[in-house]
């Protein structure tokens, strides 16, 4: 009798232990579910302002300015810009990269 209500009190205790749900298994539960309300649904779809800026970040990216350009190659080349820090990048690109011809 004395090992029936032992075993019934571990079972009571295992079955307490695996059948406990928390707040981190409800959240899990939200995945499942199709449906969002709106202002979740604002958090990962960008609005059209967001994508024009986007946009317009893009064609600037892609339109750079002659001394950013010389900029970010003397940046590139590590004694090109160890000479900018002491005498301006403006400086440094012409004495490492000025007497090259562009064709």
């Amino acid at each position: 009798m004395r090992t029936l209500i032992i075993l019934t009190f571990l079972a009571v205790l295992v079955m307490a232990a695996t059948c406990y749900e928390s707040q981190e298994s409800m959240e899990s539960h939200e995945h499942y579910y199709p449906f969002i309300n709106r202002r979740r649904a604002n958090d990962f779809i960008q609005a059209d302002t967001r994508l024009g800026a986007i946009t317009q970040e893009r064609i600037r990216e892609r339109t750079k300015a002659p001394h950013e350009r010389q900029r970010e190659i003397c940046e590139d080349y590590y004694p090109c810009e160890l000479y900018a820090y002491r005498h301006g990048y403006a400086a440094a690109y012409r004495h490492y990269f000025g007497k090259r011809r562009t064709k």
